[in-house]
């Protein structure tokens, strides 16, 4: 089954948690053996390390196996993750109407902020991405992420992306991203395509931290820059009522 583009060590262990959760009752070891045809010893260190990782649960006085509490961590953040795209597609869908321009979803993706969603209403514009894109840090959605840096891995994929970038003036970011924490916006100048532009918005929650961000994407002399712009307060109203639904409330002055 497996080949050199697949790890077979994996694939078996992916076969050891289909086999228990495929059953209606715990397993015993011998029962699992017996499914999979992997030798004792190897199923020993198999199930030790997956007990230990919590992705099976084995009952200590029977000795019987069943699918660890990871498993309802993962369904929870699918279900999550799942509602969280239909409360914000209709914002999304708006936006797009509103501007005639192209709007993106962009969440933290492992090491990175990757597009997850797009809603286009400009089918002949090259937006230089697509559904799986990793953004950069020039990005109107990286420089919110990077605004908005909660955690380690933001701050080292920050110093990541500013390394990259010739003769980056650090004063100068610094500078932008307080500017956006203030805005709730920002504009990035053609970051990935030459005449296409973006203006990009944070979604917080109710202890102002970023649940996602989201970008507005067109033609460079379509997209407006300015704060003051009717289209971009339209868009900041819109961005905090997405927050709103996490909770998320403006600080009194």
């Amino acid at each position: 089954m497996s080949n050199n583009t697949t790890i077979g060590s994996l694939i078996l262990g992916i076969q050891i948690i289909d086999t228990v959760a495929q059953s209606d009752i715990p397993l015993r070891f011998s029962d699992i053996q017996e499914t999979t045809g992997i030798s004792k010893s190897n199923l020993y260190k198999y199930l030790n390390t997956l007990t230990q990782m919590d992705l099976l649960y084995r009952d200590q006085k029977r000795g019987h196996y069943s699918l660890g509490y990871k498993f309802l961590e993962y369904g929870t953040a699918a279900m999550q993750n799942a509602d969280f795209i239909d409360r914000l597609t209709p914002y999304f869908k708006e936006i797009s109407k509103l501007t005639s321009m192209t709007t993106l979803l962009v969440t933290w993706v492992n090491d990175g902020p990757v597009i997850t969603n797009l809603w286009n209403t400009n089918y002949g514009l090259n937006i230089g991405a697509q559904v799986g894109t990793k953004l950069p840090l020039s990005s109107a959605s990286g420089k919110i992420f990077a605004a908005y840096a909660n955690s380690l891995e933001i701050t080292n994929w920050i110093e990541q992306e500013q390394q990259s970038i010739e003769q980056f003036n650090i004063a100068k970011f610094q500078h932008e991203l307080k500017q956006i924490r203030k805005e709730n916006f920002t504009y990035a100048y053609e970051p990935l395509v030459r005449h296409v532009s973006s203006i990009g918005f944070p979604i917080l929650n109710y202890k102002h931290e970023l649940v996602g961000a989201f970008s507005v994407v067109g033609f460079t002399e379509d997209v407006p820059s300015a704060f003051d712009s009717e289209i971009i307060q339209r868009i900041i109203s819109m961005s905090k009522e997405m927050s709103a639904i996490y909770g998320y409330k403006e600080k009194e002055e």
